[in-house]
């Protein structure tokens, strides 16, 4: 058995969810599992957010893993699909695209589907990546609901910037854009991420997209886990396989980057970026030694 394992607690992950739920009890809960979950495994997270009402995914191949696992809840494909050859397919299975670009419509309109498909209309309110300008709302809606291929626009979704920051307007001014040029397009709005869940009520709409605080992440600046109820889902362990009694000046690793400030015990763990432990974390990142702090 390796020395450095992962463990992931299904009973806190839970519990976040739950949190998410109290925090915007009105609002249906699209769950990102997105990335192989944030690392934490995909289907076992699916399995046990059992209560979630949809699951947002990166992929189609995503998709399809939770299908294949008997996964029985709605599914987004929240960067929608990439090629035109993913269409019968996603309405084979009624997974529900994220529709972006102006490519993915006219692709829309070209392809034979064995059945029309749900979408969602993405908008950029001004996070600038994915999403068509507000300006173009009611028209890009329109021609959605033209399309053949769509049965239902179930409603529009945006993306909050600068949510993490609950002292900066760029917020406020989203949410009022968003709002006025989406104003008489019929269905739900998704707008809140995990910041917007738990900093900014007023985004919580009919769909909220917990993705961090799922984990047992702050998503805000400064924010800590417990201040939103949240508990941590993954626990990286490891053992101490030396330890070293090193004198003053003593310099460690390669490059010699951390000096001893004094004669000084150095236990050596067996963990490394072959573990998945980043290179680039600096000095004194924080573990527990027999539940006492230390770097």
């Amino acid at each position: 058995m390796r020395a450095t394992q992962v463990f992931i607690d299904l009973t806190a992950l839970r519990h976040n969810l739950a949190c998410a739920r109290a925090a915007a009890p009105a609002s249906c809960i699209l769950a990102a599992i997105k990335a192989n979950a944030y690392g934490h495994g995909m289907l076992r997270v699916a399995q046990a957010l059992s209560e979630a009402d949809a699951f947002g995914v990166a992929s189609l191949a995503e998709a399809l893993q939770l299908r294949e696992a008997g996964i029985s809840q709605p599914v987004v494909l929240l960067e929608g699909f990439f090629a035109a050859a993913e269409l019968p397919v996603i309405a084979q299975y009624a997974f529900i695209p994220a529709i972006h670009d102006h490519s993915q419509i006219e692709q829309l309109e070209q392809c034979v589907l064995p059945a029309p498909v749900d979408v969602w209309l993405k908008l950029d309110s001004g996070m600038h990546r994915l999403g068509f300008p507000l300006v173009e709302a009611k028209e890009v809606w329109q021609r959605l609901n033209a399309c053949r291929n769509v049965r239902r626009v179930l409603g529009c979704m945006t993306h909050l910037a600068n949510a993490d920051n609950l002292n900066d307007d760029f917020t406020a001014r989203q949410l009022a854009d968003f709002a006025h040029l989406t104003e008489g397009l019929s269905g739900g709005r998704s707008i809140a991420n995990s910041a917007g869940l738990l900093g900014w009520p007023c985004s919580h709409a009919e769909w909220v997209r917990p993705g961090l605080m799922l984990y047992g992440v702050s998503p805000l600046l400064g924010g800590r886990a417990e201040q939103h109820g949240l508990k941590p889902v993954m626990t990286l362990r490891s053992a101490l396989i030396a330890v070293k009694h090193l004198k003053q000046g003593d310099a460690i690793g390669y490059g010699g980057v951390f000096v001893c400030p004094q004669d000084m015990p150095v236990g050596v763990v067996a963990a490394g970026y072959g573990d998945g432990y980043p290179r680039h974390a600096r000095n004194g990142v924080p573990v527990l030694l027999n539940n006492r702090r230390c770097r």
